[in-house]
């Protein structure tokens, strides 16, 4: 196990570098590692195996390699400097993240800070780390039936989204109605960023007993059934793997 003083400030491409040979490998696309403290057994199966057990066999064989690194805290330089750095000591609030991601070679180093962070939000942002991975190489029969959804909810006036970030771009899509009904740059934009939160609550809720939050700004739950419906479709999850309650079987 590496020491204090050789983890300390390095950025996460250093840090993906430097410790690149000591990942340990977990099924055919994961392997992991993690700072200091170590893991125990139990930790190991909540943070890695749990989680990665429960994707659904085509997300996971649509993965590049993936290398999850599990580290005290991450510091976001401020200023001219504004890379993102390992750090053993907690940072700033104002400079404080949870997650990094930093590609080098064929494979992808995803960094997560674990250091009095639950774990229920870590689950969320590897998620979410993973259906973005997804929707950078999105394309054929998913692609076009995510997008032919977004499409209906569009030309039926569908109020709301899953996640902040898909109802920010829709805000601003609907503001200019003619964008909505064309293959426009901020009709792409959005329904990619749709698909990145959906696909996130999807593989979430397979792993998780999760509620999806209500609210003013919440997709109406027959819209989110109607999508969970088409990603089952697409990625079914694993075997003995429920998304609904209704799925579980004695």
């Amino acid at each position: 196990m590496s020491s204090q003083t050789e983890l300390a400030r390095l950025t996460i491409e250093q840090y993906a570098e430097r410790f690149r040979a000591e990942m340990v490998p977990l099924g055919d696309r994961f392997s992991y590692f993690f700072a200091t403290p170590p893991l125990n057994e139990e930790e190991i199966k909540e943070y890695l195996s749990e989680p990665i057990a429960a994707l659904p066999p085509a997300i996971a064989k649509g993965l590049p390699p993936v290398s999850i690194c599990l580290v005290p805290y991450l510091d976001r330089a401020t200023g001219k400097d504004n890379r993102c750095y390992v750090s053993m000591e907690k940072p700033p609030s104002n400079r404080s993240v949870f997650d990094a991601r930093s590609s080098a070679k064929n494979d992808v180093f995803l960094l997560f800070a674990v250091e009095d962070r639950d774990v229920a939000e870590y689950h969320y942002r590897l998620y979410r780390a993973i259906a973005a991975l997804i929707a950078s190489s999105l394309d054929g029969e998913a692609r076009d039936s995510y997008f032919d959804q977004i499409r209906e909810e569009l030309g039926a006036h569908v109020h709301g989204e899953v996640d902040e970030g898909s109802w920010k771009l829709k805000q601003a899509l609907v503001r200019r109605p003619a964008s909505t009904h064309r293959d426009s740059k901020a009709f792409r934009e959005y329904a990619l960023q749709s698909f990145i939160d959906t696909l996130t609550l999807y593989l979430h809720g397979i792993c998780c007993d999760i509620d999806v939050d209500t609210g003013p700004r919440q997709l109406p739950s027959r819209y989110v059934r109607k999508r969970l419906d088409l990603l089952k479709s697409l990625y079914p999850p694993p075997a003995n793997y429920a998304v609904y309650p209704e799925d579980l079987k004695d």
